[in-house]
Order: structure tokens, then C-alpha cells, then sequence
């Protein structure tokens, strides 16, 4: 995805985990949304989930942030396992499960963990990927909330 494309439509999941199935209009208008690419066997996605934690907890009110859990085995693709590691890792968040890849091929996203910030309207105002930068993550969702400073 390049920065300002729209948000793709949330098509495909195999399951919703912590939340009914949404769409992007469930997620367009009000607030930004922080959507996180992440897998089971991925030990930098696990190391870094306290930090996602934290984040969603403290934007909780002024952020939407939804999870995809993107496969990268047929491993990974076992729905009692991505319960057993989010429910392990505290992630509350809704969890896309994207085993068919679908919504992983409309982001062209190839790595985990990512991290997507779209705008109130949809767009595409950030994205990076990795486990370190939630400095870098916080100043650019802090720049969407029109918050300065932080």
C-alpha cells in the first residue's frame, strides 16, 4: 500500500475472534484506525505485544485498533492456537484471522509484525514494520489525532 490509498474492505477472514465480523465503514468516520499485522510463530510479534497492549490501552477512546493474524505456515492456520497465543498475549482487540491470506494480498503486506495507521476518512497516513519503533508509531497516530508534543 502506498500512503494515502484508501483502507481495503475487511474481506476474507476465515474467523473474527473478540468481536463480531466488521467492515471499513464500521471503522471510517469517527476515529482512526490502527491496524496491526501479527502470527503465532512470530517470537517479535510476541515480544512486542505488551507495547501494542499498551498502546491500544491508552488510545482506547480515540483510536480503533484491529488485529490480523496473517499466517506464515500451515502451522500458523490452527484456530485453537491463534485463541491460545492471543488469549496468552492479552490481545482483547478484535482479531482478524486471515488463513486464506486475502486481506494480507489487498495491504501487499509481506511482514509481521506491521503496523497500519489510516486517517478518520481511510487513508493510508502510516506504515511500518517490526518490533521496535512504537516512538515512531506514537508520534505518527499522536500527528492523525492532531495532538502535538507527544
Amino acid at each position: 500500500m502506498r500512503l494515502r490509498d484508501p483502507m481495503p474492505e475487511l474481506e476474507g477472514a476465515e474467523k473474527w475472534f473478540n468481536s463480531r465480523p466488521m467492515s471499513r465503514k464500521d471503522l471510517i468516520g469517527e476515529k482512526p484506525t490502527l491496524i496491526h499485522f501479527w502470527s503465532v510463530s512470530c517470537g517479535t510479534c510476541k515480544t512486542a505485544m505488551p507495547k501494542v497492549n499498551d498502546f491500544r490501552d491508552e488510545y482506547k477512546r480515540e483510536l480503533n485498533v484491529i488485529t490480523v493474524h496473517m499466517p506464515r505456515s500451515e502451522q500458523d492456520k490452527d484456530l485453537n492456537e491463534i485463541k491460545s497465543v492471543a488469549r496468552e498475549h492479552d490481545i482483547s482487540q478484535p482479531i482478524f484471522v486471515d488463513n486464506e491470506r486475502k486481506l494480507t494480498d489487498a495491504f501487499k503486506n509481506r511482514y509481521v509484525p506491521a503496523y497500519y495507521v489510516f486517517d478518520s476518512d481511510g487513508k493510508l497516513r502510516h506504515y511500518q514494520s517490526g518490533g521496535g519503533g512504537m516512538n515512531m508509531l506514537r508520534k505518527r497516530v499522536n500527528r492523525v489525532l492532531g495532538k502535538s508534543g507527544k
